[in-house]
């Protein structure tokens, strides 16, 4: 397994005439859970987005050695799974219907004439999120926390070596929160590289093998959940001081007090 799998060299991103991000690298390996932090407006979100090939960037994004400009659209469809932000569904279309979506990129287009290959795919991506108890149920019906393990099981669905989601557990419930990057965890331990964005720098810490920081368009720092969230990181980045401990064998880290500037 390359240690280089996934590979950013001096990836820069320009939006209206503007950089919002700048020369960043990284060679990131599969069986990984990356968690993406930074303040607001750092750049998180156009990083997500540029690897997926969502938006236009310079320098160079290889995925196991391959050039991302390579990759024919059904090709890079197959290779990385994207969750955006929201669990947004304005039709009332039965949740597995949402989750089988996931399989287009293999070629199903009819939710109701799955092969063997894909339902089974759907049936696992379900179970993992635990949400075959409301296969059959419209998903405009689904409560939040139910609408955010649907559309991470369409996600999941894909069976990509790659899984970008952005924001997965915003607006939802601890037991949520939880229940997501328990999920994105175990995808990890499983074989893919995934790259989440948070604003919790708590479960960042607990849950991610790698932490990546991102302030004002570049790589502030990188590196293992203490080292990434270190003191002077913290304080540099986000402006704030935090309790630090350690509970059943994960490090806590929970944002304390603002510093005084």
């Amino acid at each position: 397994m390359s240690a280089g799998f996934l590979t950013l060299d001096g990836v820069g991103v320009d939006l209206g005439g503007r950089a919002v991000l700048r020369d960043v690298s990284l060679h990131l390996p599969r069986r990984r859970l990356v968690a993406l932090v930074g303040p607001n407006g750092a750049g998180k979100t156009t990083l997500l987005r540029a690897v997926a090939g969502l938006l236009p960037a310079h320098g160079r994004i290889r995925l196991d050695g391959r050039d991302l400009t390579a990759f024919s659209p059904r090709e890079r469809a197959l290779a990385f799974a994207y969750l955006p932000q929201g669990h947004l569904v304005h039709w009332p279309l039965p949740a597995r219907d949402v989750v089988a979506l996931g399989r287009f990129p293999h070629g199903a287009v009819d939710a109701d004439r799955l092969s063997g290959a894909d339902a089974e795919a759907v049936a696992r991506a379900m179970r993992a999120t635990d949400t075959l108890a409301f296969a059959q149920r419209p998903a405009t019906r689904l409560s939040g926390g139910e609408r955010a393990r649907v559309a991470l099981a369409r996600v999941l669905a894909v069976e990509a070596p790659v899984l970008l989601a952005d924001e997965p557990t915003a607006a939802l419930d601890p037991r949520y929160q939880l229940a997501i990057m328990g999920v994105l965890r175990r995808a990890a331990d499983d074989g893919a590289l995934v790259i989440a964005v948070t604003h919790d720098l708590g479960l960042a810490a607990r849950y991610a093998d790698r932490v990546l920081v991102i302030a004002d368009g570049r790589l502030a720092a990188a590196g293992p959940p203490d080292a990434a969230l270190a003191p002077a990181v913290l304080s540099a980045v986000f402006g704030v001081t935090a309790y630090r401990a350690e509970h059943e064998g994960a490090p806590v880290v929970v944002p304390w007090r603002a510093d005084q500037r």
